[in-house]
C-alpha cells in the first residue's frame, strides 16, 4: 500500500514538474552594446547578476534569453528568421523591416532614447563646413542603420549627390570598434556614430563633433508581431518594466551609469571611464515616449536616403498593447 501511494505521489510530482515546463515562457530580447541602449545593457547585466529586472516583473516562468546585435539591420534580420521576439532598435531598421514586411512583422511597443548620435572629424580636419565634405569619406555603423539613414539624408540635404557605393561623399558602413583606427589613421575623413562612440573618438582620437543629431528617434523597444498578438498579456508588462526601467534610469544615473559600464565590458571586452560615461549620458534623452513628429522626420530621412521607397504607411507600426 505504501508503495503504491509513494508511486502515485511521484507520478504527480513528475507530472507538476512536466506541467511547469510545458508552462515556461522563452523571451528571447536584444540589444546592442550602447550607451543609447541603456535599458537592454542593464537589463542584461542584472540578468547576469541573477537579478532580472524583467524576469522580476513578468513572473516565474518566464526566461529572458539576451542577444547582442552590432545594428539595427541583423537584429531586424534576426526578427524575420524567428529566432528574436523583442528588441531595442534604431528607428532607420524598425522602420525598413516594418515597410519590407507590408507592415506585417515589426511593432513599435515603447521608446527608449532619442538623441545620443553625432558626427565627428578630427581636431585637425580642414573640415569647417557641409561644402568641405565633398570627395570626403564617413564612416557609419552599418547599411541602413540609424547613423547611416541620417547621414545619407543630411548629405543629400546639403545638395550632394550619394550612392550606396559612392557619388559625391562615400558613406562607408562600418563596425564601431573600427571606426576608432579608420579615423585616426585617416582611412575616413569623418564618423557618423552613436553614443558611447561618439564619446570614444573624441577621447581616444581627438575628435571634434562637427554635427549633433538631437532630433532623433535612437532607440525604440520593437515587438515581432508574432509575440504580440500570442503574448499579449506578457507584452503588457515587458512595456511596465521597461517604463519603470527608464524611470529608474533616469533617476539614479550614477547606479546605471556604473551597471552599464560593467556590461559593456563584459560584452565588449573594452573598458569604459565613468567620466566618459557621464559625458555620453548627457547627449541622451531616456524617454519611453515616441513623438510622431520624430516618426514623420525618420520616414523622410529613410526616403532621402534612398532606404524607403513605395508605401511608407506606419499607421500599424506603433502597438502598444
Amino acid at each position: 500500500m505504501k508503495t503504491k501511494v509513494i508511486l502515485v505521489l511521484a507520478s504527480t510530482i513528475l507530472a507538476m514538474h512536466r506541467a511547469a515546463a510545458e508552462e515556461k515562457v522563452v523571451i528571447r530580447f536584444g540589444h546592442f552594446p550602447n550607451i543609447t541602449h541603456a535599458q537592454g545593457v542593464i537589463a542584461h547585466a542584472l540578468s547576469r547578476k541573477g537579478k532580472g529586472w524583467f524576469e522580476e516583473r513578468l513572473g516565474p516562468n518566464v526566461e529572458v534569453q539576451w542577444f547582442t546585435y552590432n545594428a539595427g539591420p541583423s537584429a531586424m534580420e534576426a526578427m524575420f528568421a524567428g529566432s528574436l521576439d523583442l528588441t531595442y532598435v534604431g528607428q532607420g531598421p524598425a522602420l525598413n523591416a516594418h515597410f519590407k514586411s507590408n507592415g506585417q512583422e515589426v511593432r513599435v511597443i515603447a521608446g527608449a532614447a532619442n538623441a545620443g548620435a553625432a558626427m565627428v572629424v578630427k581636431s585637425d580636419s580642414p573640415i569647417k563646413t557641409a561644402a568641405d565634405f565633398r570627395g570626403k569619406k564617413i564612416a557609419t555603423p552599418q547599411l541602413g542603420n540609424t547613423q547611416d539613414i541620417s547621414c545619407r539624408a543630411w548629405l543629400k540635404a546639403q545638395g550632394f549627390k550619394i550612392t550606396q557605393t559612392g557619388g559625391d561623399v562615400t558613406v562607408l558602413p562600418t563596425n564601431n570598434p573600427d571606426q576608432l583606427a579608420l579615423l585616426q589613421s585617416g582611412g575616413v575623413d569623418a564618423v557618423w556614430t552613436v553614443e558611447p562612440w561618439v564619446t570614444r573618438l573624441e577621447r581616444e582620437a581627438k575628435a571634434r563633433v562637427f554635427l549633433e543629431d538631437k532630433d532623433v528617434i535612437t532607440t525604440w523597444l520593437v515587438s515581432s508581431a508574432k509575440f504580440l498578438s500570442s503574448q499579449r498579456d506578457l507584452a503588457k508588462k515587458v512595456v511596465a518594466a521597461n517604463a519603470e526601467l527608464t524611470d529608474w534610469i533616469q533617476k539614479n544615473p550614477d547606479e546605471a551609469q556604473k551597471l552599464l559600464i560593467d556590461e559593456l565590458a563584459a560584452e565588449t571586452k573594452t573598458t569604459f571611464a565613468p567620466d566618459a560615461a557621464a559625458q555620453a549620458w548627457k547627449r541622451i534623452k531616456f524617454t519611453t515616449v515616441v513623438p510622431n513628429e520624430l516618426i514623420v522626420k525618420a520616414v523622410q530621412d529613410g526616403k532621402d536616403a534612398g532606404f524607403l521607397k513605395g508605401n511608407t504607411d506606419t499607421s500599424r507600426l506603433i502597438a502598444a498593447p
